[in-house]
C-alpha cells in the first residue's frame, strides 16, 4: 500500500526535528547533500536499513555508505583508523570523499555484506546539522538502482513518492555526481568509484 510521503522545506524551522523524528521511528527521509540527494535510515535500526535497500531496489550485497557529522563519529561505526585514514579525513572531509574502512561488528549487519563500510562527512549544512542530532545515518542515493541519481526534491518525488515517508527539499543540490570512494582497507588503496575527488589528489595527500 503507498506511503503518503510528506516534503518539508530544508528552511522550514520544524525540518530537523521532522527530519530526526522520522529516522527515530525507522522511517526513511531523502534529503539534499553536497553531492546528490540522499536517501537515509537509522544505522542501527537492521529493518529500516533493508528497507532502503528495498525501496531502491538496490543488491543487498553492494554497501551503503554512512554519514558522519564529523571525524568523532567515526568511532562510532569503525575500527580504530589507520593513519592513512586519518590524513585523508583532515584533508577531505567535509566533502566527497567516501573512505571504505573496517566496520564495527556491532552495527547490523544489513549496513554491509562485509566486514568494511564507506563512511563520510558531506560539506552540506542542513546534513550536518542533522547528523549532530541522529548521529552517523546509513545513506544511499535517492533513486531507484541503476537509474540517474536525483539532483532535486522533485526528482526524488518522481522516482520514490508513495515508497518513503518524507523529503527534505533543499533546492537543487551543488556537486551532482556522487562522491569519489577510496577503500583504504588494502594497500595501496584503490579507487571503487571515480567522483569529484581525484585518486592524484587521494594519493598525494597520504604522501604529505
Amino acid at each position: 500500500m503507498p506511503i503518503e510521503t510528506e516534503v518539508v522545506s530544508a528552511a522550514d524551522p520544524r525540518a530537523i526535528e521532522a527530519a530526526a523524528a522520522a529516522l527515530r521511528r525507522g522511517e526513511l527521509v531523502a534529503l539534499p547533500t553536497d553531492t546528490v540527494y540522499g536517501l537515509a535510515a537509522n544505522v542501527w535500526d537492521g529493518r529500516a536499513v533493508s528497507r532502503l535497500y528495498e525501496v531502491k531496489g538496490r543488491d543487498p550485497l553492494k554497501s551503503v555508505a554512512v554519514l558522519l557529522a564529523g571525524w568523532e563519529g567515526l568511532l562510532e561505526v569503525a575500527e580504530a583508523p589507520s593513519e592513512r585514514v586519518r590524513r585523508l579525513a583532515e584533508r577531505f572531509w567535509p566533502g566527497p570523499l567516501t573512505l571504505v574502512v573496517k566496520r564495527l561488528p556491532t552495527l547490523p549487519s544489513e549496513i554491509s555484506a562485509t566486514d568494511s563500510i564507506g563512511l563520510r562527512v558531506p560539506d552540506h549544512a542542513f546534513v550536518l546539522e542533522l547528523l549532530g542530532e541522529t548521529g552517523p545515518l546509513a545513506v544511499t542515493s535517492a533513486n531507484r538502482s541503476g537509474l540517474p541519481e536525483s539532483r532535486t526534491a522533485s526528482e526524488v518525488l518522481a522516482a520514490l513518492s508513495g515508497q518513503i515517508e518524507l523529503v527534505i527539499d533543499g533546492g537543487e543540490t551543488p556537486g551532482g555526481v556522487p562522491s569519489t570512494v577510496v577503500d583504504c582497507t588494502v594497500d595501496p588503496p584503490r579507487l571503487v568509484r571515480d567522483g569529484p575527488v581525484a585518486l592524484t589528489d587521494v594519493l598525494a595527500a597520504m604522501r604529505s
